[in-house]
C-alpha cells in the first residue's frame, strides 16, 4: 500500500512545477531559499521528531479506533451542556461543506453575503428570544460572555459611578461553576472585585456597578428576578442574565424582566457536545449599548445602486484601529456554529422551538413525578428541565453511581445527599423508563413503566411564563420542508467566496487546504456526543489524541507544555498573557505591568494586554520594517522594573524573519521581561526554527491557521499555548475537571479543553503530513510567496523584505501612491479582485494603503498564477488612470464589484465594456464568480443600524 502520499494531496505545486517556480525565484533549490529566508543563527539543529505521514485511508482507522475509546454514555449532566439533535439537513450542507466552513471573516461584505445573511438571522433569533433589541454575531461560549457583560458594565459606568470607585460585581452563587472561574480570571487584572451571595439579600451599594445572575439558575430552579433587577437600577447597578436559550421559548424573556444584558449558549440550538465545544455564544443588549457591545454586529446598509447588502456593522470598534483602547477582541467568534444555529431556528419555526422547549420540559416533568414516588424529594418546585433530587437515607451515592455506569448513564453527583439530571430534546421514552429504573433499583423499589409524558402537570412558574411572540419572521416560517432548507442553504452558500472557488491570498491568516479527511469525524459520535464533564475514563479517545497532539506541538515549539483551554487566537493571546502576570506574582514581582509592542503587531496584541491589565509601550519600526533594536532597548532599560513581556510576531507581521530576533529576546530577558510570541506566522516556521529557539517563554498557535481548522467564516478558532518549562505550573485550570499546572491559572473557557472536537482536524493533518511533510509544507509556503513576489515587484512596489531580498510566507505590496497618481486606494483594488474572482488580500494592515498577500503552500502553481496575471492586469487598469485614458472618477476599479444585474442591465453608462467589467481575462469565462451586491456604503450603515431581519 502506498502510505506516505498525503503531503502530494496537501501541497499544491506538483514536483515537476517546484523547479520552474525556483528559476523564477532565482535559486537553484528549495534549500537555497530557504537558507536565504530564514537566518541560519535560529534554524533547528535536527530535523522534527515526529513520525513520517500516513496516507488518509489509514488515518481514517487509526482515528476510527481512536474515537472507540471514547465511551458515548447517556448524559443528563447539564451544566450548559445538553444533547441536541442537528437536522442532517444542516450537517451535509454546512458542517461538512467547504463552503460554508472554508469561509473567512465576512470584512469583504460584498462576497461574504449568504454568510452575513444566516449571521442576521442569528442576531435576530437571539433577539426574538431574550426580547432585547440589540445583539451581536457570536461570542466564543457562555462564560467567556458573561466576563465581556461583566467588563461591558464595567467600561459603561457613569462618571458619578467612576468617580465613587465603583468597582463591585455581584455574582449569585447559583450559575455555572466554569462561568464562575472564567469571571475570576478576566475580572482580576482589570481590579473589578467579585462579590458572591444570594441575590435574594444582597444589599446594593454605591461601590456596586453590575450584577449577574442565572436563569433557570446552577440547580435548575426558575426565578422571578424583575425585584432583583429592579433593585439594581434603583441603585445604579446595571444586571446581566445568563440564559437558557431554548428555555426562553416558554419563559418570560429576561428582557421583559427588566435584564441590561442577556447572554448564554446556543449549544442546544443542534449543535453536537463535542466534549465542550465549539458552541457559540450569544450577546444581547439594550439599545443604550449598542456602540459599547464586543465582537461583532452585522447590519443593514445598502451598496452603490442602492440595494440592501449586509456588513459587519461599527467597525471603527475593532481592535487594529482603536488597539491600546481596546476593551475586548474582534476575534472572539464562533461565526460557523452560530449560522448552524440560526439554521435549526430557521429550519424548526416558532412551532417547532416552541414544541422541542415543551418536549424537554414535559420529560423533566415526568421523570421527576415517577421518581419521587420512589422515596426521593426533588426539590425543585418549579424547573424547566434541570432536577435535583434528595437521596433517602436506605440509599447511597455510589449506588446510585453504579447501577448507572452499568446503564452507560451518567448523572450530575452534587455531593453525597443530591443527584441532579437535565433533560433535552433528544430524551424518549425508553431514556426516561431507564432512569427511573435507576434510582428504583437503588432504593430496592419496583416500578411500572410509564408510556407517555403528555398528562403531566407545569412546573413552570405562572408568572413567568411567556406570552411575547418570537421568530414570526418569514425566514423562520418558510423553510421547513428539507427540499426547501435545503435550496436556502445553497443559495446563501452561492453568495460567498470560499476555498472551495478559488485562493483566499489573505496575509497572516493562512487560508490553506482544510482537506475533508481531516473533517470527517465531526460528524462522527464518537466525538460529537461526549459532554465535556464526564467521567475522564469515558473520555480515553479525546485523552490519548490531545496527549499526542501535545507532544507534536511541543516538539514543533521547542516547548515544555500546551494547554488547549483558549479557543481563539484572542483567547490564546490572552491566556499567554496571564500566564507571564501569574508567573511574575509567584516571583513578588507584582508591579511588572508593562507590555513593549512592536508598532508592526496584530493588533489583537494590545487589545489582549489591556484586558490582562497591563499598560502598552509601543516599540518603533525601522524603515525596513524591523523592531527598532536601540528603541526596544531602551524602553526595555526605562521599564526594567516594571518590564512584563515583550510581545513579538515572528517572522514580522511585516513578512521578514527578523535577523536579530535573538538579541531582541536577549535584550527582554536581561531586564526581568518574558518573550511572548504571536504564532499566527507559524506557517513560516515548522520544521525550521521554532519560538523557543528564538528565546520565547510562551506563545500561541492558531491551529485554524497553522494546523489546518477551517476558519469557519470567522470561527471556530483555536489557540492553544505553549510554554517554557518555568510556565507549566501556572497553565490555566478548570473547577469541574482536573487540568493545568499547579499554581495554574483560574480557567479562561467554559470547557476544560476548549473546542476539543475540531482537535481531530490538526491531529489528522499532522499525522498525515509526517514530520518531513510539515517540514515540506513551511518550504513551500515560503517558495510560493517569493514567486508571488518575484511576478509582482515589477508592477507593486514590496515594501519589506530581508537581507537577501526574500520575503517569508507572505508579503506586503505597497499601493499608497495610486491614491495620488490615479485616486486609487488598497480598499479599491480588493474591490476589483473580486471581479476577477477572487478574495482580496489583507487590506491597510499591518500598514494604511497596502496589501498583505500570503498564499499559502496549498495552493497550485496554475492558481498563483492567475492571481498574479490579476493583480497586473489591475496595475494595467490604474496605468489606463494614470495615463488619461480611463476617467479618474467613472472607472472600471472605482465601480468594481460589477454584480450580474448591472452587466446584463437594459443600459449600460460606464465608458468601459460590460466584458471589461466582468470578464477580464479568459480564465474566468467558464467559471465566474458574481458579486450579489455593489460596493457597500459602510457609513450609511452606521448611520442606520439596523442588526435584525427586517419585517416584510
Amino acid at each position: 500500500m502506498i502510505t506516505d502520499n498525503f503531503t502530494e494531496r496537501h501541497i499544491g505545486p506538483w514536483k515537476n512545477e517546484t523547479s520552474k517556480m525556483l528559476d523564477v525565484v532565482g535559486v537553484k533549490s528549495l534549500d537555497e531559499l530557504i537558507d536565504q529566508t530564514v537566518p541560519l543563527s535560529i534554524r533547528r539543529k535536527s530535523p522534527l521528531n515526529i513520525a513520517s505521514g500516513i496516507n488518509e485511508y489509514e488515518y481514517l482507522n487509526h482515528l476510527k479506533e481512536v474515537g472507540s475509546k471514547n465511551k458515548i454514555y447517556r448524559s443528563f449532566i447539564g451544566m450548559g451542556y445538553y444533547n441536541s439533535i442537528t437536522p442532517p439537513v444542516i450537517t451535509r450542507n454546512i458542517l461538512e461543506n467547504p463552503g460554508w466552513y472554508t469561509a473567512y471573516t465576512p470584512y469583504q461584505a460584498e462576497i461574504s453575503q449568504g454568510r452575513l445573511e444566516a449571521l442576521l438571522n442569528f442576531q435576530t433569533m437571539i433577539s426574538d428570544l431574550t426580547a432585547l433589541p440589540i445583539a451581536n454575531a457570536s461570542l466564543l461560549d457562555e462564560a467567556t460572555s458573561a466576563a465581556e457583560a461583566m467588563i461591558m458594565l464595567y467600561n459603561a459606568r457613569s462618571r458619578d459611578a467612576v468617580k465613587k470607585g465603583a468597582n463591585v460585581f455581584f455574582v449569585d452563587t447559583q450559575i455555572f461553576p466554569q462561568t464562575i472561574d472564567v469571571l475570576k480570571t478576566r475580572s482580576a487584572p482589570l481590579g473589578i472585585e467579585l462579590v458572591f451571595g444570594d441575590y435574594n439579600t444582597f444589599q446594593f451599594s454605591e461601590k456596586v456597578f453590575g450584577a449577574i445572575v442565572q436563569y433557570p439558575n446552577l440547580n435548575g430552579k426558575v426565578n422571578d428576578y424583575s425585584s432583583f433587577i429592579s433593585k439594581a437600577h434603583t441603585a445604579g447597578a446595571k444586571v446581566a442574565v445568563a440564559a437558557d436559550l431554548m428555555s426562553l421559548a416558554l419563559l418570560t424573556p429576561p428582557g421583559e424582566l427588566g435584564a441590561d444584558v442577556v447572554l448564554g449558549s446556543t449549544q442546544r440550538f443542534g449543535l453536537p457536545l463535542g466534549y465542550g465545544g465549539p458552541h457559540a455564544g450569544f450577546f444581547a443588549v439594550k439599545e443604550e449599548y449598542k456602540r459599547s457591545i464586543p465582537g461583532r454586529i452585522i447590519g443593514i446598509s445598502v451598496d452603490a445602486a442602492g440595494n440592501r447588502a449586509l456588513r459587519m456593522a461599527l467597525q471603527t470598534r475593532e481592535q487594529h484601529i482603536k488597539r491600546e483602547k481596546a476593551t475586548s477582541n474582534i476575534c472572539t467568534s464562533q461565526v460557523l456554529l452560530a449560522i448552524m444555529s440560526s439554521m435549526y431556528a430557521v429550519y424548526h419555526g416558532y412551532e417547532g422551538i416552541k414544541n422541542i422547549a415543551d418536549d424537554i420540559h414535559k420529560s423533566a416533568c415526568l421523570i421527576s413525578e415517577e421518581i419521587q414516588k420512589l422515596g426521593y424529594k426533588q426539590l425543585n418546585n418549579e424547573f424547566f428541565d434541570t432536577l435535583i433530587f434528595e437521596i433517602p437515607s436506605t440509599v447511597k451515592v455510589d449506588a446510585i453511581k453504579k447501577i448507572a455506569v452499568d446503564k452507560q448513564v451518567n448523572f450530575n453527583y452534587i455531593s453525597d445527599k443530591l443527584i441532579g439530571l437535565s433533560a433535552d430534546e433528544t430524551v424518549s421514552l425508553n431514556d426516561i423508563n431507564t432512569i427511573i429504573g435507576i434510582f428504583a433499583k437503588a432504593n430496592n423499589k419496583s416500578f411500572k413503566e410509564v408510556n407517555a409524558a403528555a398528562n403531566v402537570a407545569c412546573k413552570l412558574p405562572a408568572q413567568l411564563k411567556r406570552k411575547s411572540s418570537y421568530l414570526q419572521n418569514p425566514v423562520f416560517n418558510s423553510y421547513h420542508s428539507e427540499t426547501e432548507m435545503m435550496r436556502y442553504i445553497k443559495k446563501l452558500e452561492e453568495k460567498d467566496l470560499s476555498l472551495n472557488r478559488s485562493m483566499i491570498p489573505l496575509g497572516s491568516c493562512t487560508m490553506k487546504l482544510n482537506a475533508a479527511s481531516e473533517l470527517f469525524a465531526l460528524s462522527w459520535p464518537e466525538f460529537g456526543n461526549i459532554h465535556p464533564f464526564v467521567p475522564s475514563e469515558q473520555a480515553e479517545g479525546y485523552q490519548i489524541l490531545m496527549n499526542e497532539l501535545e507532544k507534536v506541538l511541543c516538539e514543533t515549539t521547542g516547548f515544555a507544555a500546551i494547554s488547549f483551554q483558549p479557543n481563539s487566537g484572542a483567547a490564546g493571546e490572552y491566556t499567554g498573557l496571564m500566564v507571564i502576570r501569574a508567573y511574575h506574582q509567584s516571583r513578588g514581582d507584582a508591579k511588572r505591568t508593562t507590555i513593549l509592542i512592536p508598532a508592526s503587531a496584530h493588533g489583537t496584541n494590545p487589545a489582549s494586554a489591556v484586558m490582562a491589565g497591563m499598560q502598552v509601550v509601543v516599540v518603533k519600526c525601522d524603515d525596513k520594517g524591523n523592531i527598532d533594536t536601540n528603541d526596544l532597548r531602551e524602553k526595555a532599560t526605562q521599564y526594567k522594573d516594571t518590564l512584563a513581556a515583550l510581545m513579538v510576531t515572528y517572522p514580522s507581521t511585516h513578512g521578514v524573519f527578523e535577523e536579530n530576533i535573538l538579541e531582541i529576546c536577549k535584550s527582554i530577558h536581561d531586564c526581568g521581561g518574558q518573550v511572548y510570541m504571536d504564532g499566527a506566522n507559524m506557517n513560516a516556521q515548522v520544521g525550521l526554527t521554532n519560538p523557543a529557539t528564538i528565546g520565547a517563554d510562551v506563545c500561541h498557535l492558531n491551529l485554524h491557521k497553522t494546523f489546518a481548522i477551517p476558519h469557519g467564516g470567522g470561527g471556530p478558532g483555536v489557540g492553544p499555548i505553549g510554554v517554557a518549562k518555568h510556565l507549566v505550573q501556572f497553565l490555566p485550570t478548570h473547577s469541574i475537571v482536573k487540568t493545568g499546572g499547579e499554581k495554574g491559572i483560574t480557567a479562561v473557557s467554559a470547557s476544560p479543553f476548549g473546542s476539543a472536537m475540531v482537535l481531530p482536524i490538526s491531529y489528522g493533518y499532522i499525522k498525515m503530513m509526517g514530520g518531513n511533510g510539515l517540514t515540506l509544507a513551511t518550504k513551500m509556503a515560503i517558495l510560493n510567496a517569493n514567486y508571488i513576489k518575484t511576478r509582482l515587484e515589477k508592477h507593486y512596489p514590496i515594501l519589506y523584505s530581508g537581507s537577501k531580498g526574500r520575503v517569508a510566507h507572505e508579503m506586503i505590496l505597497d499601493c499608497n501612491n495610486f491614491k495620488k497618481t490615479a485616486d486609487i486606494e488598497a480598499i479599491e483594488i480588493a474591490k476589483r479582485l473580486m471581479d476577477y474572482g477572487f478574495h482580496a488580500p489583507t487590506v491597510a494592515f499591518p500598514v494604511h494603503g497596502t496589501l498583505m498577500v500570503e498564499p499559502t503552500e496549498s495552493e497550485p502553481l496554475h492558481e498563483l498564477d492567475r492571481f498574479c496575471e490579476a493583480m497586473i492586469m489591475i496595475r494595467e487598469e490604474i496605468r489606463e488612470i494614470e495615463e488619461g485614458k480611463a476617467d479618474k472618477v467613472n472607472n472600471v476599479i472605482k465601480k468594481a464589484p460589477h454584480t450580474l444585474k448591472a452587466v446584463t442591465a437594459a443600459e449600460w453608462n460606464a465608458p468601459y465594456s460590460r466584458e471589461k467589467a466582468a470578464f477580464p481575462v479568459k480564465s474566468i469565462i467558464e467559471d465566474k464568480y458574481w458579486p450579489t451586491v455593489s460596493k457597500i456604503d459602510d457609513a450609511y450603515g452606521d448611520r442606520n443600524l439596523v442588526c435584525s431581519c427586517e419585517s416584510n
